[in-house]
């Protein structure tokens, strides 16, 4: 069961002299985004050290530790400072658009069959509750490909995909598209201010073993798939 999450915070408005004329027609923050992270601590504890440092400056909406055990740490309504600098689909603001969930994995091991039945829960109830499109579950890697390689290379992208959380392809796939890819790999998401950077992120979530610098034909058409489950919404 998820821990009750903690309140929202006071409203917040201008120091100048107002009026206040509170209205009824506003909406509460709606994220469209889940991003997910690996703690890279041995312990969760640990993890949940720095998540609650007001020092630190990091936090997350939850974190699943190894034993399937969910912690609530940030109202889902509010911005968590989990993505840090980042980009997806030209949002270059993703904290306030997602919510992110770290997951208690050191970064070189496999996830916990415990934490990924969790996982699954929790992802398939923010999908419920917020309509969260199927290619909208990504990877801080995939937001950061410059900075972070999490939730990384041993992440089972391809059993979450199965169960409408992110979008897989499996060969054969088609004829490759005769562009470079990297105006695919915008079109799907990524940043490709750095083209190598935004390549290896892709390979590290759909490819871990392939080169991280370059796209082959198959690689090119692989995306191509993806491409276009994305456009028919997953």
């Amino acid at each position: 069961m998820l821990a009750a999450c903690a309140p929202l915070p006071p409203a917040q408005r201008t120091a100048l002299p107002v009026e206040v004329r509170p209205s009824a027609n506003f909406d509460e923050r709606r994220p469209n985004f889940v991003i997910l992270h690996y703690t890279s601590n041995d312990n969760a504890d640990a993890a949940l050290r720095t998540l609650t440092d007001p020092i630190a400056k990091v936090s997350a909406h939850y974190l699943i530790r190894r034993d399937g055990r969910i912690v609530a740490l940030v109202d889902e309504r509010v911005r968590a400072w989990h993505a840090g600098v980042s980009a997806w689909g030209g949002n270059r603001d993703v904290n306030s658009a997602s919510i992110g969930i770290e997951l208690d994995n050191d970064g070189n091991e496999a996830f916990t069959e415990p934490l990924l039945d969790s996982l699954f829960a929790l992802l398939a109830d923010l999908k419920t509750r917020y309509a969260i499109p199927a290619e909208n579950f990504i990877g801080h890697s995939d937001v950061a490909p410059r900075r972070k390689p999490d939730p990384g290379r041993r992440f089972p992208w391809a059993r979450l995909a199965g169960r409408g959380f992110g979008l897989w392809c499996a060969p054969p796939y088609g004829a490759p598209p005769r562009d470079d890819g990297i105006t695919q790999l915008a079109a799907f998401g990524y940043d490709v201010t750095d083209p190598v950077a935004a390549i290896g992120a892709f390979k590290l979530h759909f490819l871990p073993d392939g080169d991280p610098q370059q796209l082959t034909d198959e690689e090119r058409a692989l995306l191509d798939c993806l491409l276009a489950k994305k456009r028919a919404g997953g």
